[in-house]
């Protein structure tokens, strides 16, 4: 992280690693050094009082690091207060740190007594804040600083990978929001849009294979692949429905497996009618067919899924000859 690497080097050149390469001094701290997580915005004073000066506030998910001295019921740190911890934060890459004292009751560190549970927690109140209508500005960010630093102090934690995901997915759908609100989003090739940055869900999947979060991570990364608008053309839901079949068939305990097979049952239902309106009976029957035999997997494997009700419904449609995409569906 932006912040660690910094922090090291801040350390190296107080303490004692002064004459050894850069490198060795930051790799020793890194193992020394004890950090703490902010759960609550935290002014950061001058000296371990109340009264003294107040030289800015720490937000909530912005970490420090833990300097040798200390005072009863204060910690002197050098704190994290703008950019980082995360790499996300481009305009700033180095972040803003400052040396003074916090309060250590606002501060989780390594060994804190259920400090995972309790940064997990604060997340989690953070980003149903950001879900609300009008929720806190930077309640969003809040957490995904907090989620991201969970696996970073408590790796071995069971709530590591969850956490991993939480931050990743959170920072993805805001790219993605920005991303599909571009006039760009409307080109029926995805390689004309602003592309989404996959190196933290990738990150997920690498840390964390064969989990739920690697599943979803990869979930989350087919939004990349897809087209803006079809235009009635069918190479996008042709693309798109082997993208989502392939993602079930690989993903079979994901969360979004069902979700995935009808998405992959609908773009199958969508192409028949496209065949149809461009004189392929063939095609379309060959689609009609695949629809089906989607749908009915759905149904059958993922029976207490929402989507196992929809594709009742879209199995529904299809045998009764109801159009799925285009204006008659409408």
């Amino acid at each position: 992280m932006v912040i660690r690497t910094l922090l090291h080097r801040s350390i190296c050149g107080v303490f004692l690693c002064c004459c050894l390469p850069l490198l060795l001094c930051a790799q020793k701290q890194r193992n020394a050094q004890e950090y703490a997580v902010a759960v609550v915005d935290m002014p950061v004073y001058i000296t371990a009082d109340t009264h003294a000066e107040k030289l800015a506030t720490m937000e909530a998910g912005r970490e420090m690091a833990i300097l040798p001295e200390s005072a009863r019921g204060w910690l002197h740190v050098i704190a994290n207060i703008e950019g980082g911890p995360l790499e996300t934060d481009a305009d700033q890459p180095q972040g803003k740190n400052i040396t003074g004292w916090v309060q250590e009751r606002g501060a989780v560190r390594g060994g804190t007594p259920n400090g995972d549970r309790i940064l997990f927690g604060a997340a989690v109140e953070a980003e149903t804040e950001a879900s609300r209508r009008g929720g806190r500005k930077g309640a969003a960010q809040q957490a995904r600083r907090l989620y991201s630093l969970l696996p970073e102090d408590f790796p071995s934690s069971p709530l590591a990978g969850e956490a991993a995901w939480r931050a990743a997915d959170i920072r993805w759908q805001i790219e993605r929001a920005d991303a599909f609100s571009r006039p760009s989003a409307k080109q029926s090739d995805p390689n004309m849009r602003e592309r989404i940055n996959e190196d933290y869900l990738r990150k997920v999947e690498r840390k964390f294979p064969h989990t739920k979060w690697a599943d979803l991570a990869a979930y989350d990364l087919i939004d990349n692949k897809i087209c803006g608008e079809w235009n009635g053309a069918a190479k996008c839901p042709e693309k798109e429905a082997e993208l989502y079949e392939k993602y079930a068939a690989e993903h079979p305990q994901s969360p979004r497996a069902a979700e995935a097979l009808y998405n992959a049952a609908w773009r199958q239902s969508a192409l028949m009618e496209i065949y149809k309106g461009n004189g392929e009976p063939k095609k379309a029957e060959q689609a009609r067919n695949q629809a089906l035999t989607l749908a009915q997997r759905l149904v059958s494997q993922y029976s207490d899924s929402d989507y196992a009700a929809r594709g009742s419904t879209l199995l529904y449609k299809i045998n009764q000859n109801i159009p799925t995409y285009g204006n008659a569906s409408e």
